[in-house]
């Protein structure tokens, strides 16, 4: 390990050679400069980079001549040099980029790294920078770094040995932090969404930008989380110091934190600076979708630029123009779906910041680049809720995926899928969303005797599930609760019953998710009367799921949503012999008047009664609502 000196530069860095520049909160900005001032000596030289912080001085138009820029991921200065045709961007996932290096087309001459001081040993550590930093100085004919008594000392796979530099310099100077990213009410939805998703024990990996820093947000009172990531940023270090974050019930490096690189403030960096619970490790290791895999219930949350209506994801690229990277996107979706019990998660906003284009659109522009298959992806989570892709056809992916698109664009993605023959004509997209609490998040969690639950609207794209929920009744559940005999319920007749203007009635579904499918367990419902002061209520719970007091559960959710709009009264008519759902209109306050057909009973409820025994119900049960 030599002292350099700035006459060293035109013989390291030889005509037509390829130089590697350290990335993330790593770039050695000292050692670039030093390189930039002897660029005159320098002849078609090649600068290989994936995003960094801070500066890019090398792609200032006075050095084209001499360097040209060639990066795994764009940041807007670099997308501007490549819009200009000053500077190209290779795509390629993070998992593949070591290889490039290593064994195929750039193999690397010179490497300009950032490291921590060297320890009694003669160890340094590459810091918060390992990703694809460790695999280029491996290859690299020359190392040169810039020694950083203010880079932390990290562990894992990060040290590098002196003998391993051929060139230092000195120079101290503080990282530079990342943006706090800026949320609102769009981001926090979308975390409370995929917070219902993730379970407890869960293994994470988040991506960069500011819908997965809400799921991250949304995520604080679950319990014995682990990390797995590329990216370690602030948003998973406050997960760690909530007591989210214990690491406890990994199944691959269980107690470690795991990623490849670190981003983001002071307290951040501190925080990692000889933390041993916290290894960073190269992307071709950390990013192996099957060492991904390895962990139970990895959940992959990561952004996009939009998504078509059969599921592909872009990421890269608007038509022909290329932004940001591939980067960890398909390692990481590919791995938790191979994972037991993994949940690939794309999050997105329904519209541009600007609120004029639709992200889910019917078809790609032209030139869109797919990082993502539409058969990798298993959830899409906007602010208006989830779609659940996987093993669905494509009328399926497309009602379920029309539902979560903005109300302005849904329309225009209808017609855009009926012309490609996507969706039956009977099919129309009613108004779903029913706001069911002070952020306009429709679904919960809730938790019976026998397991937990989802609690949602019924939507349009549920007419397969109401479906099966039909078919799976015996007779007398049939006659009981449809009150009368019926042997079909025709794709046609249960998408009538499923697409409800819940803007006025009101279909409420209590589901079971199983192998990644939502069952319905109990349905309730109620349709307002003309002069909007009374409403009819019916139920039905699956046969298996009935004595846990769903029934009471559906008619104390659907009278407080009734109280919000002006209702003052539930009414039902229910079969004589159907005595459990008598017995529960009673148990409420509901008083019971003569009947016209002579095998009914009717009753009359005041919401103000149901909702006064509703606690007690609850507490007798043992029912409870789960916040995310």
């Amino acid at each position: 390990m030599k002292p350099l000196v700035e006459s060293d530069w035109p013989r390291l860095v030889r005509p037509g050679c390829r130089v590697f520049i350290g990335g993330g909160a790593a770039v050695p900005l000292a050692l670039v400069e030093s390189m930039l001032a002897q660029a005159d000596f320098f002849k078609d030289v090649e600068l290989v980079h994936i995003h960094g912080l801070g500066g890019t001085p090398w792609i200032d138009p006075r050095y084209e001549q001499v360097l040209r820029t060639n990066s795994f991921f764009l940041t807007p200065a670099l997308h501007d040099a490549v819009e200009r045709g000053a500077a190209d961007y290779t795509p390629c996932p993070l998992s593949e980029v070591a290889s490039l290096f290593e064994n195929g087309p750039l193999p690397i001459d010179v490497a300009l790294v950032q490291a921590s001081p060297p320890d009694k040993d003669g160890w340094c550590t590459l810091g918060v920078s390992v990703d694809v930093v460790k695999s280029a100085v491996k290859s690299a004919r020359t190392v040169i770094a810039q020694i950083n008594p203010a880079m932390p000392r990290t562990c894992g796979e990060s040290r590098i040995a002196t003998r391993a530099i051929d060139f230092f310099i000195e120079h101290a100077a503080a990282l530079p932090e990342a943006d706090v990213p800026v949320l609102d009410q769009r981001h926090l939805r979308i975390g409370k969404y995929a917070a219902q998703l993730i379970e407890d024990g869960s293994t994470l990996q988040l991506g960069m930008g500011n819908t997965p820093e809400g799921v991250a947000r949304a995520l604080k009172k679950h319990k014995h989380l682990g990390i797995h990531t590329g990216l370690f940023n602030d948003a998973l270090m406050d997960l760690v110091r909530s007591g989210a974050v214990d690491s406890s019930r990994k199944s691959h490096h269980p107690g470690k934190i795991i990623a490849s690189h670190v981003m983001g403030s002071r307290r951040l960096y501190r925080f990692v600076d000889g933390n041993k619970d916290v290894e960073l490790h190269p992307s071709d290791w950390v990013n192996d979708p099957w060492r991904i895999a390895k962990n139970d219930r990895m959940v992959a949350i990561n952004g996009a630029r939009e998504i078509d209506l059969t599921g592909q994801v872009v990421r890269d690229s608007s038509g022909h123009r290329f932004y940001g990277g591939i980067g960890a996107l398909q390692d990481f979706i590919r791995g938790a779906g191979h994972s037991k019990g993994g949940r690939p998660i794309i999050a997105l906003t329904s519209t541009t910041d600007d609120g004029g284009r639709s992200r889910i659109v019917a078809g790609l522009d032209p030139g869109s680049g797919v990082c993502t298959g539409r058969g990798d992806v298993h959830y899409v989570i906007t602010e208006y809720g989830v779609a659940s892709l996987h093993g669905r056809s494509i009328r399926e992916r497309v009602a379920r995926l029309v539902e979560i698109a903005h109300p302005d664009h849904r329309e225009a993605l209808l017609e855009g899928a009926r012309a490609r023959g996507w969706l039956p004509a009977f099919f129309t997209m009613p108004a779903t969303s029913t706001g069911t609490d002070d952020d306009g998040v429709e679904s919960r969690r809730v938790r019976f005797k026998s397991g937990r639950f989802l609690l949602r609207p019924l939507h349009p794209s549920d007419m397969r599930a109401l479906q099966e929920f039909f078919y799976s009744h015996d007779e007398e559940t049939v006659r009981l609760r449809y009150g009368y005999h019926r042997d079909r319920m025709t794709g046609e007749s249960a998408y009538k019953l499923a697409a409800v203007d819940q803007r006025r009635d009101l279909a409420l579904g209590i589901f079971e998710e199983s192998h990644g499918r939502q069952e319905l367990r109990a349905i309730g419902r109620y349709f307002l009367d003309h002069d909007g002061k009374g409403a009819e209520v019916a139920f039905v719970v699956h046969e298996r799921a009935r004595h846990a007091g769903k029934a009471g559960f559906l008619l104390g959710e659907l009278a407080e949503i009734a109280r919000r709009r002006g209702v003052e009264y539930f009414w039902a008519s229910v079969l004589r012999d159907n005595r459990a759902m008598a017995g529960l209109f009673l148990a409420v306050g509901g008083t019971e008047s003569a009947s016209a057909e002579e095998d009914e009973r009717l009753f009359h409820m005041p919401l103000a009664g149901i909702l006064k025994s509703r606690p007690d119900f609850l507490n007798k049960k043992h029912i409870q609502v789960i916040e995310p």
